[in-house]
């Protein structure tokens, strides 16, 4: 297994933030000199982040400093781009969420017209966020101390319409597509209640077809979401050369829901090389009696660890996907206070290194080189 890309980081972009001692900006944050340290010397990438869902759904500024975001924390509001810089985060599957009361046609429509609005966006910051479709574009946008946005579709149903399903997008600027989402669709099953009244339960025919036009592009398959038979449906039809993904969940080991996946889904995720995104929604995480804070995460990423091994676990918070985070995860500054509890539980840099985004890299080098 290769080593993860080293870069060299640059400071967050606030001047305000950068100006501040590094051991000033560490309490105001309540962790550690060492923690802080050590996000701001490490590559930090979300594997999903809804940050487009709020410019889109009531003009949220992203521009703006939120301090304590929407509802001081609670479902949208996590991020803007002050956060993203301050909090250390380098790169990020940005998600374009898929509205499956809409038609195929308009699904499709409305897919390619976001797409757009969130290239602009990327554009208007003269540099600062960068898009990149593969590994090479990553280190080229890294390098020049830009936030790296990896665009993502939440929502495989977005394709339907698509004259030649995800080989219709242009540039093949998607790196990757969660299959389903919230709600049943033509490719096959959620993992949520809503799903009860489906008879057949796993991937349609229509689903395989989807899995082998994703590997075609070389586009990660994301099992987020998807229900259990669905899930080994798509395991079997995967081509295994490639990394299978699980972008955003929780594991049953510590939590048993309908949302996480169990320890098998686990190991064979890891199997092909690919890597599971831990979540920040409390309600998939916490069991009886656990912590409300960031602990929590750490505890299903524990689980991961000693299930498939350090090198297969990363972070997939979920901001700004309607979701409450952990206590003192409520927004983009929780990154360093994740790392603290990882360092509160002995873990060793190296560990922490590759789980704040060593790992995934290693997984998009392997897919999109």
């Amino acid at each position: 297994m290769s080593a993860p890309v080293a870069f060299e980081k640059t400071p967050p972009s606030s001047a305000e933030a950068a100006a501040a001692p590094l051991a000033e900006r560490a309490a105001k944050l309540g962790v550690s000199t060492a923690a802080l340290e050590l996000t701001l010397a490490s590559e930090v990438i979300d594997l999903h982040i809804d940050t487009f869902i709020p410019p889109r759904l009531f003009g949220y500024d992203l521009e703006k400093h939120h301090g304590k975001g929407l509802l001081r924390g609670h479902f949208f509001g996590h991020l803007d781009f002050p956060r993203i810089a301050e909090g250390g985060l380098t790169g990020a599957m940005w998600s374009v969420t898929t509205n499956p009361i809409r038609s195929a046609k308009g699904r499709w429509e409305i897919f390619q017209k976001n797409v757009r609005a969130l290239r602009a966006a990327v554009e208007a910051t003269s540099g600062r966020l960068r898009l990149a479709r593969n590994h090479h574009e990553f280190v080229a946008a890294r390098a020049a101390g830009a936030h790296v946005v990896l665009l993502s579709i939440q929502g495989g149903s977005a394709l339907e319409a698509a004259p030649a399903s995800v080989a219709s997008i242009a540039d093949d600027a998607v790196v990757r597509v969660t299959l389903v989402h919230l709600t049943n669709s033509v490719y096959g099953s959620t993992s949520s209640p809503l799903a009860m009244w489906r008879k057949k339960r796993g991937l349609s025919e229509e689903g395989r077809e989807l899995v082998r036009a994703l590997n075609a592009r070389r586009v990660f398959v994301d099992l987020a979401h998807i229900n259990e038979e669905g899930f080994w449906d798509a395991v079997a039809v995967h081509d295994r050369s490639q990394p299978l993904i699980a972008t955003h969940t929780g594991v049953s080991g510590v939590k048993p829901h309908w949302r996480n996946l169990d320890d098998r889904q686990v190991r064979a995720i890891a199997d092909t090389g690919g890597v599971i995104g831990i979540i920040f929604a409390q309600n998939y995480l916490r069991a009886r009696g656990s912590p409300e804070d960031g602990r929590v995460v750490v505890d299903h990423m524990e689980h991961v660890v000693r299930t498939a091994g350090e090198d297969f676990v990363a972070i997939g918070s979920d901001y700004d996907g309607a979701i409450t985070p952990p206590t003192d995860l409520r927004d983009g500054l929780g990154y360093p206070r994740l790392v603290q509890h990882m360092l509160d539980r002995g873990w060793s840099e190296t560990r922490i290194v590759k789980i704040l985004g060593g790992n995934f890299l290693r997984s998009f080098a392997a897919l999109r080189p």
